[in-house]
Order: C-alpha cells, then structure tokens, then sequence
C-alpha cells in the first residue's frame, strides 16, 4: 500500500511519522515544493524506523507527482496555516488555489487514489478537491470531525478528572470555531451519558472549549497543531487502507442526507476500503439541527467565495 502526503510541514511530517510508526503501509511519500525539505524530513522519519521498529519506507521529492503514482490514499495538508487571530476561512484565497493544483497532479498520476483533505478551510477545501477531482462521493474526505472529536472527548475527560479511554463523544459540522457541533447528548462515559456526571454549569464551557480547540494551540503555538491533525489523519488512513468499517466524522459531500446538498459537511461515516463508505443519520434534538443547518449555511458562505 502507498500513501503520498503532500506539504512537508509540521502537519504533513506528523501525518507521516504517525503513518509509518502503526506499519500497516509500504510507502509514505512526501512532497512538497520547497527544495529539500521533504527529502530531509523523510530521511530523518527514516533515521528513526530501528528505533521506532517501523519497515515503512518513507521517500521525499520536491515538486515531481510522478513519484506518487500508483498512490491508494493522497492527504492534502499543503497550504498556509494560521496564525494566531485568523480563522481557518481567512486562509481561502491562497489554500484554494494550492489544493486545486495539488488535486489535479494526484488524479493525474493516481486516477483511483482516495483523496484527504487537511487544508483550511477544511470543508470548503474538500468540496472543492471533489468538484476539480471529478471523483465519486465517498472517495473525497475531509479529517476535521475525527480531530475535533479528538479534542472533545480531551476537554469531557480534562472536565470528569477521567482517563480518556472512558470517554465516547462525536463532533460533526463544520470544521471552524463557529459551525463545529459536539454532541453532548451522545457523549458517554463508559457507556454513562456524560451529563449525570457533568454538573449543568459545566456542560456550556466543555462544548466551548471543545469549538475552539484549534484556535486556542494556534495562540499558544504561534501557528496551527500538528500532532492532533498528524494522528487524526492516520486513523482516517488506516481505516481505509485496513477496511476497518470504523465510524469517524468526516466531510464528506452530502446529497439530501441532513436534508443538505451540494455541500461537504462533517457527518458520522463508516470508512472502509472504499473510502466514506456509508453515511450515517443519527437523529438531532431540534436544537441540534438548527445549529448543524447554521454551520452548514456558513460553509455555503465560504463556498461562495470559491
């Protein structure tokens, strides 16, 4: 199995070391377009393998697609990333015009490879890589939901003073401070919904703090995360390439499911072999569903812009 990441960063590296230390892949190949820099993180990565008792072979290439062919997954984590006081929409005008470019040397030298999204804005960045790649639905992902769920069951687990292994939760809606939606009503503690131990007044902060988990490392950081989205996205790889079934939050371009359209949106999906391989309709409190259509009308916004 062969995986190309393509953006040598910080999240691209972490996507790379996270994927060749679980050994389920051949091949990790890293590109990028400043010269040297995926060679030298792929032969640092490489350096660690004895020490970390990886076989995967991780290659680096400046700007040369033809060393990704015959790639089963691409990630797209090229672009800028932010700094601190900027939304992830404020990047669209350069990020829009790097993942259309990215996405069309993928397609052209891995026409079957199922594409990952990790550019901000991610939904509007994944609906745009599904439009330019011409590819079917369940072959364009976005990562977002599997990161923020990440870091909703941390803040639930930060707030019980309980080991994270406990903690089930799921994010879906847009990847942004504003349209993410953690389901409190679904999040449990072995089982135990989250709320008979959560007392009311901490049920609103957790949710908050949960919506604005990449904003606040982008403070703290100077620049956005990379270990988060590096993991997130070899969960998303491994299920793929593994046929695991699993269900992770996902963009993914909906068709009449959550009575959207036309829009890729974070929504719980079974990940397989084929990429998003069912979409999954869990039923929303009337709340719920006004704040998924309002994240959803803001991904539309963005959209517009492309």
């Amino acid at each position: 199995m062969k995986v190309t990441i393509v953006g040598a960063g910080a999240v691209g590296a972490s996507c790379a070391e996270y994927i060749a230390i679980k050994n389920f892949v051949s091949e990790v190949v890293l590109v990028d377009i400043i010269e040297g820099l995926a060679e030298g993180k792929a032969m640092d990565l490489m350096q660690t393998s004895t020490l970390n008792g990886f076989d995967t072979k991780i290659t680096g290439v400046t700007h040369d697609y033809s060393a990704t062919a015959g790639s089963d997954i691409a990630v797209i984590t090229s672009g800028i990333p932010r700094k601190p006081g900027m939304s992830r929409e404020e990047l669209i005008g350069t990020n829009a015009h790097v993942v259309k470019s990215v996405t069309e040397q993928i397609v052209e030298y891995s026409p079957n490879a199922i594409i990952l999204v990790v550019t901000n804005p991610l939904d509007s960045m994944t609906y745009l890589a599904q439009k330019v790649s011409g590819l079917p639905k369940n072959k364009v992902l976005g990562m977002g939901g599997a990161l923020d769920t990440a870091r909703f069951k941390y803040r639930l687990a930060e707030a019980l003073n309980a080991p994270m292994s406990d903690i089930e939760a799921l994010v879906i809606g847009a990847h942004s401070d504003t349209g993410m939606l953690p389901l409190l009503s679904k999040a449990t503690r072995c089982g135990i919904p989250v709320t008979e131990f959560l007392p009311e007044h901490q049920w609103t902060p957790v949710v908050e703090a949960a919506k604005v988990g990449g904003a606040t490392l982008t403070k703290l950081l100077g620049t956005s995360a990379w270990y988060g989205p590096g993991a997130a996205v070899a969960i998303v790889v491994q299920a793929i390439l593994c046929d695991q079934k699993k269900i992770i939050p996902c963009s993914v371009l909906l068709e009449g499911e959550y009575h959207q359209n036309d829009i890729c949106i974070g929504v719980p999906v079974v990940v397989g072999k084929n990429g998003a391989e069912q979409i999954i309709e869990i039923k929303l409190s009337e709340e719920e569903t006004a704040l998924f259509n309002k994240a959803a009308d803001g991904v539309r916004e963005v959209n517009n812009m492309l």
